[in-house]
């Protein structure tokens, strides 16, 4: 396999390498479906899936070339989580997670980044940018407690992003912020006892007095803005709008499991009986056709709404030209889109195919549990991003939420 270095600088560069890491995703899923009932037994991704994931490169999407990534753009993360979302919802989630967190590093100043990277190339980001915990001014830096929840993939994280606020601060821009610690400073607590994404284990961090450097302190309201830290301009995936990115990186892996939903449906029709009809087949029958249909169109449509916002993401880093609120509003609401078509899908294929899709050696049991957890994250709120993009038409701005 063969190890892609340099940075793409055209959209053509861009398409080819996204190309080959897409197949690298589908090499993958064979082993990473197979691990997929442990995963979620067990409630952890397996080593060997994220060994497999690093090797592939598929870990080092979005961290800098400087450092080793390949850093790449949004709609590839989405395109390479979609991949292994198909073979298993919690493998993707900590592919499109992991990955995102290295994005908020590459959004810091330049010290900051050489903290995670200069002498660990390969090392991985957990985090959660609820602001959680509270940071105290002391000399060099902030002292750091908190309580952070959910932290997807810190099993496998060898720092974290933590959101934080400043009483100090109150009323300016410094009032929340994301800050950098090592995962060696934090305690977790095993606290993921859900239904669905089972496997991403994502517990709470603890962290108490922790001293953060001044350097590894990010303004949140900044980032909103697209203020960032970062020094190197010139690097168009940091220069990609926070909250549209934030939200969107978690459709990936729900655009894999309705795509694998839709293909059990239509796998499984022409071999099964429609009970109490007269129908031999399922794929016979006009409600099994209508459902496939049903299903198929909305995980296309969940495509269509994410990777429309993904390519507008992606164009406004490449041009520079950051996105006015009305447009993230609008990106927000793509997300939110993307997220309620894929939960559709699985949902559609789950009744067509009747109480048997709950049977525990039905995988539809697990795709539907992850979705159904998946699809509520608190960033990515449908019902949040329609509000949203509601009161933007009508020229209302900043009502609903900062994280627009």
């Amino acid at each position: 396999m063969s190890t892609i270095t340099d940075v793409p600088r055209t959209t053509d560069a861009a398409r080819t390498l996204r190309a080959e890491l897409v197949e690298r995703a589908a090499a993958l899923r064979p082993l990473i479906a197979a691990n997929a009932d442990a995963t979620d037994r067990e409630r952890a991704v397996p080593a060997g899936n994220i060994d497999a994931l690093a090797q592939a490169g598929l870990l080092s999407l979005m961290r800098p070339a400087r450092y080793g990534g390949l850093q790449t753009d949004v709609r590839t993360l989405l395109e390479v989580s979609r991949e292994i979302g198909y073979a298993c919802g919690s493998t993707a989630w900590l592919t499109s997670l992991l990955n995102a967190n290295a994005w908020f590093v590459g959004l810091f100043p330049a010290q900051s980044q050489d903290d995670v990277w200069a002498h660990r190339p390969g090392a991985r980001v957990a985090g959660v940018v609820t602001p959680s915990g509270t940071a105290h001014v002391v000399e060099g830096g902030y002292r750091v407690s908190g309580r952070w929840a959910p932290a997807s993939g810190c099993t496998h994280a060898d720092w974290a992003v933590l959101g934080v606020t400043r009483p100090d601060a109150e009323g300016t821009a410094d009032a929340v912020g994301i800050v950098l610690a090592p995962m060696s400073e934090l305690t977790v607590e095993d606290t993921w006892f859900v239904a669905g994404m089972r496997g991403t284990a994502s517990n709470t961090l603890i962290g108490e007095d922790l001293f953060v450097p001044a350097h590894r302190f990010h303004s949140v309201p900044d980032a909103i803005e697209g203020r960032y830290a970062t020094p190197f301009t010139d690097e168009a995936l940091y220069r990609s709008p926070f909250v549209p990115t934030t939200a969107l990186v978690l459709t990936g892996p729900q655009l894999g499991l309705a795509a694998a939903a839709v293909d059990l449906l239509i796998t499984k029709a022409p071999q099964r009986g429609l009970t109490l009809t007269h129908y031999t087949v399922q794929a016979e029958a006009p409600t099994i056709q209508l459902a496939a249909a049903h299903a198929a169109s909305h995980a296309d449509s969940a495509q269509l709404h994410a990777y429309r916002a993904a390519d507008d993401i992606d164009k406004a880093a490449r041009t520079g030209e950051y996105p006015a609120y009305d447009t993230r509003a609008r990106m927000r609401m793509d997300a939110g889109r993307a997220a309620v078509h894929a939960r559709e899908a699985v949902r559609t294929v789950c009744s067509a195919q009747g109480a048997s899709s709950f049977g525990d050696s039905n995988p539809l049991q697990r795709i539907w549990r992850d979705i159904e957890t998946g699809s509520r994250h608190a960033v990515l709120s449908p019902e949040v991003a329609a509000e949203i993009y509601g009161t933007s038409l009508f020229g209302i701005r900043g009502t609903v939420s900062a994280l627009v």
